[in-house]
């Protein structure tokens, strides 16, 4: 019974995300917080190592997640979210379910990318993320302004709502 009421939950939490970020290209903390609350309290009658799992990963995926928020191609929305979703699915789900919402992820920005003719613009802005990766700070890619990498705050930047992208890999490693 607390099986199907943690798939339940984790079913809310990752439809109303995906929707939220769908429609409005926002996630609220108000539910990723109580998604994260919800996924430990529900681990808690299994005892101290389940809530161990639990907080492991929502680490991970925090601490994953966080590197590509520095880096200007993750909202603060999503990551949050990753890690209330590592808290329902432990370390040993989480990685599927990244493996799942990179792919899906993927698909929604390479039919963005199709979609809007910006096949030249993706091509150049991931060149200069290549060859700038590792001599510039996140925040700083800039060679010369023609060479910045696009980020999230860059005007006119393609987009994808990755809320849904994650509600997808977080119900499919359920079922792993």
């Amino acid at each position: 019974m607390l099986a199907g009421l943690t798939l339940g939950a984790l079913i809310l939490l990752a439809g109303a995300a995906a929707w939220s970020d769908f429609r409005q290209r926002r996630i609220p903390n108000a539910l990723t917080i109580a998604g994260l609350a919800v996924a430990l309290l529900l681990r808690a009658p299994l005892g101290l190592a389940a809530v161990g799992s639990g907080l492991a990963g929502a680490g991970i995926a925090l601490g994953l997640s966080l590197v590509f928020f520095l880096a200007g191609g993750m909202g603060g929305g999503d990551v949050k979210l990753l890690a209330a979703v590592g808290a329902f699915l432990g370390p040993q789900r989480l990685w599927p379910a990244l493996l799942v919402m990179a792919l899906t992820g993927g698909l929604m920005a390479g039919w963005v990318i199709l979609r809007r003719g910006a096949i030249p613009e993706t091509t150049a802005n991931l060149r200069t993320l290549w060859v700038t990766l590792g001599r510039r700070t996140f925040t700083g890619w800039k060679g010369s302004e023609s060479e910045a990498a696009l980020t999230l705050d860059t005007p006119g930047a393609l987009t994808v709502p990755y809320g849904v992208a994650i509600a997808v890999g977080a119900v499919a490693a359920w079922f792993m």
